[in-house]
């Protein structure tokens, strides 16, 4: 299916940038950004759709990903940076365009928010997928609230040591860590106690791949994963907080570009963090006033792009 992608690698912002790219040279762009622990891949049968309608498909490796560069300095991975990289890429690759449709999945739909907040003129319209806006809160530091709220195991407090959850990912072994994450579908917040699996089951439990997940994709991801590793994609989560006080001058800022939102209702997102209040007592619809529709899934689990490809 990927066959007829092409394939480049783009300098900017200090960086190579791996970009796959499929559509007419100078129809309208549609950047897609993918979340952890994912690569451009996971758009593909977005790629492959999209293209077909006339539309030029951009879907980078983010900054610590797959083919791009991974700098080594945990502080290169704030949302700042990622945003830059996003915006040099489009001045690649689509010079003449003054603003694109993008659409986000994951870590990839908050760097998307980001980029509607920071560049509302670059961003012609935004569909995110699972993660929804979330306000900064400016008496509340990240991490120490969801450590507060969640506890040591909670898997982004479990995240923050550098080096640490590498580790013992090593143990476990890239291939079944990655299992573990793309068939995670448990409505509830994820715990990854030390020395067991996800949410305290044993290592060795077996894992059963779901219709929409074949091997031959688990092998593209897990290749690309053990030339890698995973620190590119754990450093997003150990910015939280340098994030937090990067974005002090957005306080209260909304997110002014069309929107559509889709989330499954089996999504650990959509069942965490008061997602489902912020979106019920209208603080959603507040922080972004051009919010089109909002789409939940049924028995839709949180790697919906890959999951449900036609719907999306």
């Amino acid at each position: 299916m990927a066959s007829s992608i092409e394939h480049r690698t783009i300098n900017v912002n200090g960086i190579n940038i791996h970009v796959a790219i499929k559509g007419p040279e100078n129809a309208p762009v549609i950047l897609f950004i993918h979340g952890f622990p994912q690569l451009w891949y996971s758009w593909r049968h977005q790629i492959e759709a999209l293209s077909s309608l006339g539309y030029r498909a951009v879907a980078p490796d983010l900054r610590g990903y797959g083919d791009t560069d991974a700098p080594a300095e945990v502080t290169s991975y704030t949302v700042l940076h990622v945003v830059g990289d996003l915006i040099g890429l489009l001045d690649v690759v689509a010079p003449n365009q003054e603003s694109v449709f993008v659409v986000g999945h994951d870590w990839g739909a908050l760097i998307a928010w980001h980029l509607s907040l920071f560049r509302p003129d670059r961003v012609k319209a935004l569909v995110n997928l699972s993660v929804l806006f979330n306000p900064r809160n400016p008496s509340r530091k990240v991490v120490a609230t969801l450590k507060a709220v969640y506890g040591d195991d909670y898997y982004i407090i479990r995240f923050q040591e550098p080096g640490e959850i590498e580790a013992e990912f090593a143990e476990i072994g890239t291939e079944k860590v990655l299992k573990e994450f793309l068939t995670y579908r448990t409505p509830a917040p994820l715990f990854i106690p030390k020395g067991q699996g996800f949410n305290g089951k044993p290592l060795d439990t077996p894992i059963v791949l779901p219709s929409w997940l074949s091997e031959e994709d688990v092998k593209y991801y897990t290749s690309k994963y053990e030339q890698k590793g995973f620190t590119g994609g754990l450093n997003y989560y150990r910015n939280l907080d340098r994030n937090w006080e990067l974005t002090a001058p957005w306080t209260g800022a909304q997110v002014k570009v069309p929107v559509k939102f889709i989330v499954g209702d089996q999504d650990l997102t959509y069942n965490s963090l008061g997602a489902k209040d912020y979106i019920a007592k209208g603080g959603f619809k507040r922080d972004v006033p051009f919010l089109q529709d909002l789409v939940v899934m049924e028995g839709v689990g949180h790697f919906i792009n890959e999951e449900k490809p036609e719907e999306i």
